[in-house]
């Protein structure tokens, strides 16, 4: 799908403040409530807007430790296995299939640093997994929530989502 400049505008608008009221985000963007009600509308039927969600701090949840764990996996295991064995596990709060070595990227939030390690022992648990490697998260450097940044469009064409 394709968005024009008002589109980013708003999504980013949305993104900022999902509460924010029709006609604030019109004034930010330059158009009316009833206009931007009607962009809003047309970007989530097209599926550039997913939903609105409150975004919770994890510490505030007892979240206090992060880590990344790559995955060596035996075999072809496939990527619908890795994705139904470690949605097992709440702490999995990502993961993905990755270029290079490892099959499996996982990010994982734990209370602490023993919680972090539990986890990963009953991943590596798991009888496709050969081998797992963490890095526990120092600090975090950039932290910006999905849809913060809105890229903009290449050689001149509407951005393509």
């Amino acid at each position: 799908m394709e968005l024009d400049r008002l589109d980013r505008d708003i999504i980013a608008a949305l993104v900022e403040d999902a509460r924010a009221t029709f006609a604030d985000i019109g004034h930010q963007v330059g158009l009316s409530a009833s206009a931007v009600k009607r962009r809003v509308d047309r970007l989530r039927e097209t599926g550039a807007i997913t939903g609105f969600s409150a975004r919770v701090a994890p510490q505030a949840l007892g979240w206090t430790t992060e880590a990344y764990v790559e995955l060596f996996c035996q075999g072809k295991t496939k990527p619908s296995d890795i994705a139904l064995a470690v949605a097992k596990f709440p702490e999995v709060v990502g993961a993905a299939t990755i270029t290079g070595e490892a099959d499996a990227l996982l990010h994982i939030r734990a209370t602490d640093v023993r919680h972090v390690e539990r986890v990963i022992e009953r991943i590596a648990a798991e009888s496709f997994v050969v081998r797992t490697k963490s890095s526990i998260v120092l600090s975090r450097l950039v932290d910006a929530p999905p849809g913060t940044t809105v890229p903009e469009p290449r050689n001149g064409s509407p951005a393509q989502l």
